[in-house]
């Protein structure tokens, strides 16, 4: 089974709607963390004041210890005139006081010479790298100050430390620290320091969220809510049964009483309109007068005998019309057809105006039949109903007239191609329509559905167009007709599902197809024996056609009716 995953952010359109917690989870996020790491920065900072100031304490007083044995070395060396013995006797002091990795201790002769170095690196040099440190300290020497703060510039980095000058040797004796070896330690701290914020921060936005998501749980169901009728265009209700006593549910209460206000008339527009009406209605939020030629497919319903329904039904008739319109438009909705028009019996349904799934005359085709096996669905009732009666007592005179008129049949004719599709009328009052000879004409292959007492009758248009689409249904051809009011044959077809059709049905088909093939030809006679041998109701209107025995003299094979 297959978990659907709730989505984090709803859209409309491509925007997406950010939850209010995540903006608030998200501030508070950016704020705790800029105090967090602004107050640790400047914290490390003053630590790195102190610790320069403590370091430069220190090398203040190895310097003096330095200087101190200098002194002593210079009067045992005075005696024993061994500079190598006094040289090594001030290194290993100095190196018993360092304290970093790169930790220095020199004496350094006026000309830049070194007198000695020691250095924790084990580095080992001979002229002190820095001129213009040195220029500086024999300025301030010729000034007579001869201590105080050196920095300088070594193979490894920059340098800050204290110096002394020693008469007796002739030479600046410095103490000195990498400045990178005495910022490492704050560096570090000041990574541990921020990894800990970032944990806590991480642990109170948890906790914080879990606080504003349920704080804010009314407001993501409102959101939820109105996304959702904004997916179906249909006013509706906010759940405001568990939502706090503040502020944002009262704009819930308020938006309640504003949708129970204009829910009504949006709902009778939607079911007066057709749907793409409603659809460009709701995106542009203006109706125009305009419209345009459009490839569409018309299908076209009529009930038959709806006059004599009407006659012997009286006003019962609106609801016998509303049980069958209840079943044809929701036929045409499932295949996204739209309504053009309902007058009286007929209804008026239009294919391609909308985006569909399936080609517009396949759709077009499939309704019928789903209009038409739902029709004599309607009808196998009745027939049942009545034998159910039937076996207790005969029908009265006036029972078996409101049988025959509630005995619904239905015929369906379907053509398409260019029509004008849009709204015309004015300001004041608009309809949405479709204009065209494939509208008319759809309205007259329905009429021929009475002659030709078949249930569906398709154009060519629609034949080819269905062919192209899919192999579900077999076309076929009836006649070759000239409707009143044309000049030119059009050539109609009855559609027949392949997978529902019974195989003695089709074979009579067969049948009637040579028998037509015979009265194009104008040999009569043998379509005669052809049509009477198919047994096919259809088959009778060219029996009636040919009762004299030869074709009329420049016969071409189309019939031209005399009414509509």
């Amino acid at each position: 089974m297959k978990i659907k995953r709730k989505k984090i952010f709803q859209r409309v359109g491509k925007t997406p709607i950010i939850p209010i917690s995540f903006k608030i989870v998200g501030v508070f996020t950016c704020l705790l963390l800029l105090s967090n790491f602004a107050t640790n920065f400047i914290n490390i900072q003053l630590s790195q004041l102190e610790v320069f100031t403590l370091t430069n304490n220190i090398m203040v007083n190895q310097l003096k210890d330095l200087y101190n044995v200098a002194s002593n070395q210079y009067e045992i060396y005075s005696f024993s005139k061994d500079k190598n013995a006094a040289v090594e006797a001030l290194e290993r002091v100095a190196e018993k006081e360092f304290s970093y990795d790169n930790s220095t201790a020199f004496a350094l002769r006026p000309d830049g010479s070194l007198f000695f170095y020691q250095s924790a690196s084990g580095e080992e040099i001979y002229t002190f790298p820095d001129k213009v440190a040195l220029e500086k300290l024999n300025n301030l020497k010729q000034s007579g100050i001869e201590e105080g703060s050196i920095s300088f510039t070594g193979e490894a980095g920059a340098y800050f430390g204290v110096y002394k000058f020693h008469q007796s040797w002739n030479c600046y004796i410095v103490r000195a620290e990498l400045r990178v070896d005495s910022q490492k330690a704050l560096q570090k701290t000041f990574g541990l320091i921020s990894i800990i914020i970032i944990i806590l921060v991480a642990a109170f936005l948890w906790v914080g969220f879990l606080i504003f998501s349920r704080m804010f749980a009314s407001i993501n169901r409102m959101t939820e809510s109105l996304y959702k009728m904004q997916q179906q265009q249909a006013m509706g209700l906010l759940d405001l049964d568990t939502a706090p006593n503040d502020d944002i549910t009262y704009l819930g209460v308020s938006f309640n009483s504003l949708s129970a206000t204009i829910n009504n008339p949006l709902s009778i527009f939607q079911k007066f309109v057709s749907r793409d009406v409603v659809e460009k209605a709701y995106s542009e939020h203006v109706i125009r007068l305009e419209g345009a030629q459009k490839e569409l497919t018309m299908l076209f319903s009529d009930i038959k005998g709806f006059t004599y329904m009407t006659e012997t039904l009286g006003n019962d008739i609106i609801s016998l019309l509303n049980l069958h319109y209840d079943r044809v438009i929701h036929a045409i909705h499932e295949e996204d057809g739209i309504i053009g028009s309902i007058i009286g019996d007929a209804v008026l349904a239009v294919y391609g105006a909308t985006s569909s799934k399936i080609n517009k005359s396949v759709a077009a085709v499939k309704t019928a039949w789903v209009v038409t096996r739902e029709t004599a669905s309607l009808r196998q009732k009745l027939i049942e109903r009545r034998k159910k009666i039937e076996s207790r007592r005969p029908l009265t005179e006036a029972e078996e007239r409101v049988y025959k008129a509630v005995l619904l049949d239905v015929g369906v004719g379907i053509d398409g191609g260019k029509v004008f599709y849009g709204n015309i009328g004015s300001f004041e009052h608009m309809t949405n329509t479709v204009i065209g000879d494939n509208v008319n004409s759809a309205s007259r292959l329905e009429g021929l559905t009475r002659q030709y007492t078949l249930p569906v009758i398709v154009s060519e248009y629609v034949k080819q167009e269905v062919e192209g689409n899919t192999k579900a249904y077999r076309f076929i051809e009836i006649d070759t007709v000239m409707v009143k009011g044309k000049t030119e044959g059009k050539k109609i077809f009855l559609p027949l599902e392949i997978q529902s059709t019974d195989e003695d049905i089709l074979e009579k088909y067969n049948i009637f197809e040579e028998a037509l093939t015979f009265y194009y030809e104008g040999d009569w006679n043998a379509a005669r024996r052809k049509f009477k041998q198919c047994e096919l109701d259809v088959a009778t209107i060219f029996l009636k056609r040919m009762s004299v025995k030869q074709a009329p003299e420049n016969w071409s094979g189309i019939w031209q009716m005399t009414t509509k």
